[in-house]
């Protein structure tokens, strides 16, 4: 299969697996995409990854760019000696490991788009998902972790290195006494309400969790806290919430949003007076991803797209 459109390679390096794609960017659809364990052996993982995409040329063409939106914390600071690093990641493994340097000597001179995982996923569901036509917007993922990336005037937001959401201390719940699972921060929102947090809590698997196990019901009360935070803190004008907890397991996505909905409402009780936020109309401010599980993947493809412009103004 070929195209006329520039090929470009997007990689979304999670802490459970790494998505790997090349697309023409004019939309979300994808030429080709697979996926690798993320496992304790960055080298390993980064060998297949970089012999998948030397397929995918010889399948489709050479690559114009590659985007990389990965999990962190990162350094994002192109000045810095270990620009393109994963840091103080708690994934064993994974501590201080180049990923970009792998990638510029299987590729060299390729343009590189690099950035979170999560501004990946956001800028992927402001081009082509639920946040179309907005400049000011925040991607939340739930999942092994917790993550959120911030879009403000168009751009995803960095600063001292890049927010880092999923560790923002949270208050305590009534009735809720457990002590958190990050490993860092014990109670933070990640230790609250991220997955592993439901099988610390009750011995099972959010997927596995009853409609009207009270887990739930606490997990999704302190998200409400934590969204609130964002929506005091950043006034975005929609949250999308993505990840794999928020498909709400026996409970439903359905149920999981109205719950997280009106807990939002209740913490913020009235202070924000923004139509955005009534009953109803909040349904459009806090939503699920329109590109689903491929938003990470398909935001590094925009992260690509985005490097390919920027060398050609510079060439």
């Amino acid at each position: 299969m070929s195209t006329d459109a520039p090929i470009f390679g997007g990689i979304e390096s999670g802490g459970t697996k790494f998505v790997c794609a090349v697309g023409d960017a004019r939309s979300s659809a994808l030429l080709a995409r697979t996926q690798f364990d993320t496992t304790d052996e960055p080298s390993e993982v980064l060998a297949k990854v970089i012999a998948w995409f030397k397929d995918a040329e010889r399948a489709h063409g050479p690559l114009a760019a590659l985007g990389v939106a990965s999990f962190g914390p990162l350094d994002l600071d192109e000045r810095s000696s270990t620009y393109g690093f994963i840091t103080t990641t708690p994934k064993p493994g994974w501590r201080d490991t180049d990923i970009l340097g792998p990638l510029r000597r299987a590729f060299p001179g390729l343009p590189l788009g690099f950035d979170t995982d999560v501004n990946g996923a956001a800028l992927g569901e402001g081009r082509w998902g639920a946040a179309v036509g907005l400049d000011d917007f925040v991607y939340i993922t739930v999942g092994t972790g917790i993550g959120g990336g911030a879009v403000v005037r168009g751009r995803p937001v960095h600063g001292l290195v890049h927010p880092e959401m999923g560790h923002m201390p949270m208050p305590q719940i009534d009735g809720d006494t457990f002590a958190g699972a990050c490993r860092i921060h014990g109670r933070c929102w990640e230790g609250l309400c991220a997955g592993p947090s439901f099988r610390a809590r009750t011995g099972k698997f959010a997927e596995e969790l009853a409609p009207d196990d009270p887990a739930w019901d606490l997990a999704i009360r302190s998200m409400a806290h934590a969204l609130a935070t964002i929506t005091y803190v950043l006034s975005p004008k929609r949250i999308v919430v993505g990840g794999s907890v928020r498909k709400g397991g026996r409970l439903g996505e359905r149920e999981f949003f109205a719950r997280l909905r009106r807990h939002h409402r209740e913490v913020l009780n009235g202070y924000i007076a923004s139509p955005a936020l009534a009953e109803g109309a909040i349904d459009a401010f806090i939503v699920p991803p329109v590109l689903g599980d491929d938003a990470g993947v398909c935001g590094a493809i925009s992260l690509a797209q985005g490097a390919h412009t920027t060398a050609r103004g510079r060439a």
